[in-house]
């Protein structure tokens, strides 16, 4: 069994030796840009980890592997059109380097080379299985994404829609990555699903996470520009909670702030991170994300191989809930 920084070695090494080379140049080299940024290549990794829990020819699986991350870098893409994010991993968006137009065709013709990709798993058993766990995650992650947009414009969100949302947006990906490398290793049904439930919930885990980094992380660690997600006046766990948790003045207060879109968010950051700090919004939403990491170990434990299989994958987990603020 490979460690994943092995695993990690050889996906680096089939991405090097898959570049798209072709033309019109204007289209293909957003692609590869997107790609030179790196990244932990975590649903790839999924993927092969996976995969490896069950079988031993890695190479099989490197396919299903690619086609996950370019299905990611693709909603990475249009993501950040729809965000207007400036940077994604400390760089300029696709959109703000080259344009929006550019941007959303080089998005769309990574999702048909994600299935290219995938059509070279066509000679394997459960070949239909593969592209039904594929099909489910993109659904997934569209309607997550629709959920996302919608809620900036609802003035009341349910916490619990939230995580709905996330569970779909971040958390399919992550389990349907896992799932398919678990059929392609020849994992069975019940294996299968129960590796999916612990990928969903370290994806639920994960995206919390990355509301607390948003805010109070470092942009050097981080990669992204910190409070993104307040100026894009987005309803996080963290901003969900502290309407829970404040008083009617306070909740006032943040909805307000939460109603415009300015020029210079400096202070409207500062602010809302003052208050999220007062609540205590930011330990509330750490003691959810770690009860979310036992739902997923929980799923992990009843995965029917070795023990000493496992322990790559929930070392992988750990890792990602103590990324660096």
């Amino acid at each position: 069994m490979k460690s994943p920084a092995a695993l990690k070695q050889i996906f680096d090494d089939y991405i090097a030796t898959n570049k798209f080379e072709q033309t019109p140049v204007a289209l293909y080299e957003p692609i590869n840009y997107i790609f030179s940024l790196g990244g932990k290549r975590l649903r790839p990794l999924l993927l092969l980890m996976g995969y490896n829990l069950f079988g031993e020819r890695v190479a099989e699986a490197l396919p299903a592997a690619f086609a996950i991350e370019i299905f990611h870098n693709f909603s990475l893409l249009h993501d950040d059109i729809m965000d207007e994010a400036p940077l994604r991993r400390g760089k300029p968006s696709v959109h703000v380097k080259y344009n929006v137009n550019t941007g959303i065709l080089s998005g769309d013709v990574m999702l048909i080379y994600a299935y290219q990709y995938l059509a070279r798993l066509s000679a394997l058993p459960r070949y239909a299985k593969i592209i039904e766990l594929f099909n489910q995650l993109a659904i997934d992650v569209c309607e997550g994404q629709q959920y996302d947009m919608n809620f900036e414009a609802e003035e009341k969100v349910a916490l619990s829609t939230y995580l709905k949302m996330i569970e779909l947006k971040t958390a399919a990906l992550i389990g349907g990555a896992l799932g398919m490398g678990a059929v392609i290793g020849g994992a069975s049904e019940k294996d299968m699903e129960q590796l999916m439930q612990f990928g969903r919930n370290i994806g639920i885990a994960f995206q919390i996470q990355d509301d607390i980094l948003d805010t109070f992380g470092d942009p050097e660690k981080f990669g992204k520009k910190v409070g993104g997600d307040i100026v894009q006046n987005k309803k996080t766990f963290l901003f969900l909670k502290a309407l829970e948790q404040a008083d009617s003045t306070t909740q006032a207060e943040l909805l307000s702030l939460y109603e415009v879109k300015k020029e210079d968010n400096t202070q409207k950051i500062s602010v809302v991170k003052g208050i999220f700090e007062d609540l205590k919004v930011d330990v509330m939403a750490a003691k959810a994300k770690d009860e979310y990491l036992a739902k997923a170990f929980t799923a992990l434990a009843l995965v029917g191989v070795k023990e000493e299989r496992k322990q790559y994958l929930r070392e992988t987990a750990h890792i990602l809930m103590n990324r660096e603020l």
